[in-house]
């Protein structure tokens, strides 16, 4: 059987199956990235875990579909985010795992977006005291910059080179996420860096990117293999501190 759910005949599809969902985004990041970059990462960490992790007594893992629209508001300002906000995509996200129960013995949701992430909180509360067998993971890498920075410029670069354009590139407002908070939340990403860049993708390269997609593709397969959920949702990577999404939620929805 195929890995890829929308590649499969319905009679091929195992009840009782662990299907993962990415989840992404449609926005801005910077002048030199696509617009559906978390997307992109999302449904590369997805698939690679799917080949990553054993089969289990339903067969392997299933890929669903990415979701490429999530809660963006913070980048409103630029023109190509689209943004369905936070009550949109807590509904969408409720009644996938919802449907998706109806054959699937287990859902984990695998996001590329930290605008997504308490989003994503609310609806795997909601859904794990219905008694789903549902959970979320995310995307980040480890030491990486908050958006559209070296991080996930080098993931581009391995996953999709010619998406990229390096030329236009430009560093953005390089302090700690942290300090970029108050203003990311009040203001959205525009008044903090009108090039939509939160770091800086200069060294950026695709052997950096494939040693970070590595990495996080290892610890979502072990955080889904030690299946230890809080009360949100969250998988917990036992080797590590719990998840991380790239990007905080920051500004209005």
């Amino acid at each position: 059987m195929s890995r890829a759910l929308a590649d499969t005949v319905w009679p091929a599809v195992p009840t009782g199956a662990l299907v993962l969902v990415p989840v992404g985004s449609t926005e801005q990041h910077g002048p030199h990235l696509p617009l559906d970059t978390d997307t992109v990462v999302a449904h590369a960490v997805a698939r690679r875990t799917a080949d990553a992790l054993a089969p289990g007594p339903y067969g392997p893992p299933v890929v669903a579909p990415p979701l490429a629209y999530g809660a963006s508001g913070e980048h409103a300002g630029f023109p190509g985010t689209v943004s369905i906000g936070q009550e949109a995509l807590r509904a969408v996200l409720v009644e996938l795992a919802r449907s998706l129960s109806l054959w699937a013995g287990r859902v984990v949701f695998v996001n590329g977006h930290g605008g997504n992430a308490a989003t994503l909180d609310w609806a795997l509360g909601l859904l794990r005291a219905e008694g789903h067998d549902a959970a979320r993971t995310g995307c980040a890498v480890s030491g990486g910059d908050a958006h559209a920075g070296r991080a996930e410029t080098s993931l581009m670069l391995h996953l999709a080179p010619e998406r990229v354009r390096l030329r236009a590139a430009v560093a953005g407002d390089t302090r700690p996420l942290a300090d970029l908070m108050p203003d990311l939340r009040a203001h959205g990403v525009r008044a903090v860096s009108p090039s939509g860049v939160l770091g800086d993708p200069a060294g950026a390269s695709a052997e950096e990117g494939s040693r970070a997609l590595d990495a996080m593709v290892s610890a979502t397969a072990r955080r889904i293999t030690a299946w230890t959920v809080d009360g949100r949702g969250r998988l917990a990577d036992p080797a590590h501190a719990p998840i991380a999404d790239r990007m905080p939620q920051a500004g209005p929805r």
